[in-house]
């Protein structure tokens, strides 16, 4: 997919990829070869770009800073990603995002100017990570998970298919809605931003290549530039958020109080007997799905009860740290990061991606215990 857009004296020329096309990968080739721009935009923010043209930027990678900093569910997402991406591209043998890397050397030996023009990713996660509802985020994470461990069985002139516009929009349609916030944070936001960053390039040529999806978007907003300083920041939490995560562990710690002081200490104990079952078996649970140690088991199971009551510290960060403390990554864990994404023994085996996944699913399973915990000791009153 090519568009040109002539604008105010310069000439924009939009190429549209599948990023894990063999025909991609040779068309932007071609194009920058012939035309020669002044500068050629690519669809990466600064992180991306140096994941791409340094494969090993794993190895430098501190997995008690990631859990630490509460990084460890958007670290999982971004690879889960890449791992669905990755098993496509070794089945057609095209490297995902070849056609960039491809359009960044190309541009190099032709002196073009290179513009990293996509918002930073962690930002994009966590926009779309905030727009979502916690049954939407449930939802979201299974399809993910179920995604990565499926075998993808698509051709090479399905992957070309991608870049036909009508069928692209039609599987955006589709996720929009089921999940519209996702949908305007990955798709409309990056569109207007990538736009008004190519409208930036120097020179009077300009190529970008983008995945295909995006270049109706991003003609609209060149056409029609717009604001984009709001598009670089993430929201706070709501209000109601806010207040709730603090009004839900006062009024359980209020309801055990109660029941010291108004009811039977039996009943008392009882609530506080159940609060510590729902939350610490659950978060337990998933700290043993995740294949955690057995003392990072008994921490989860022991922290939960405490920090689902304390909204500044969350359960699988206690049980991620415990893990990485008793099973330090070594250094062929990171050398087999890659290729350990792709299967469901491999997440499991890897130390790395083993601590995400405690840190993820111990926090699951303590979520979804408050959940159940709150009826069971409101029932006592």
């Amino acid at each position: 997919m090519r568009k040109e857009i002539s604008l105010n004296g310069k000439k924009y020329i939009l190429i549209g990829t599948a990023h894990i096309s063999k025909d991609s990968v040779d068309e932007v080739a071609e194009v920058i070869q012939e035309v020669r721009p002044d500068s050629v935009c690519v669809e990466l923010c600064a992180s991306r770009y140096e994941s791409i043209r340094k494969p090993d930027h794993w190895k430098n990678m501190d997995i008690v800073k990631v859990v630490k900093e509460g990084k460890a569910p958007m670290l999982m997402m971004n690879l889960i990603l890449s791992a669905f991406q990755k098993k496509m591209g070794d089945k057609l043998g095209v490297k995902p995002g070849a056609e960039m890397l491809k359009a960044i050397e190309v541009a190099e030996e032709s002196g073009s100017n290179i513009v990293l023009a996509d918002r930073d990713v962690t930002i994009t996660f966590k926009r779309a990570w905030g727009n979502l509802s916690f049954w939407e985020k449930m939802k979201l994470i299974g399809q993910i998970f179920a995604s990565v461990f499926e075998s993808p069985d698509i051709s090479e002139e399905e992957v070309e298919s991608l870049k036909e516009g009508d069928m692209l929009t039609e599987a955006i349609d589709m996720m929009a809605k089921e999940l519209p916030g996702i949908k305007s944070v990955l798709i409309d936001e990056r569109d207007q931003f990538q736009a008004a960053k190519i409208l930036e390039a120097e020179g009077e040529t300009i190529v970008a290549v983008v995945g295909a999806g995006h270049v109706p978007g991003i003609a609209h907003h060149i056409e029609n530039p717009g604001e984009i300083s709001d598009l670089e920041t993430v929201p706070p939490p709501g209000k109601i958020g806010k207040i709730l995560k603090w009004v839900i562990p006062l009024g359980i710690l209020g309801v055990i109080a109660y029941g010291f002081f108004n009811m039977d200490t039996e009943v008392s104990l009882e609530m506080i007997k159940r609060w510590v079952l729902a939350n610490g078996i659950l978060s337990a649970a998933g700290a043993l799905l995740a294949g955690g140690h057995i003392l990072t088991i008994l921490v989860a199971f022991v922290a939960a009860p405490i920090t689902s009551l304390n909204p500044t510290i969350a359960a699988g960060w206690v049980s991620g740290l415990t893990e990485a403390w008793i099973r330090k990554p070594r250094v062929e864990d990171f050398e087999n990061l890659p290729r350990d994404i792709t299967t469901l023994r491999g997440f499991r085996k890897n130390e790395i991606t083993r601590i995400l996944l405690v840190v993820v699913f111990s926090n699951l399973g303590s979520s979804i215990g408050t959940f159940i915990g709150i009826p069971l000791i409101a029932s006592l009153l």
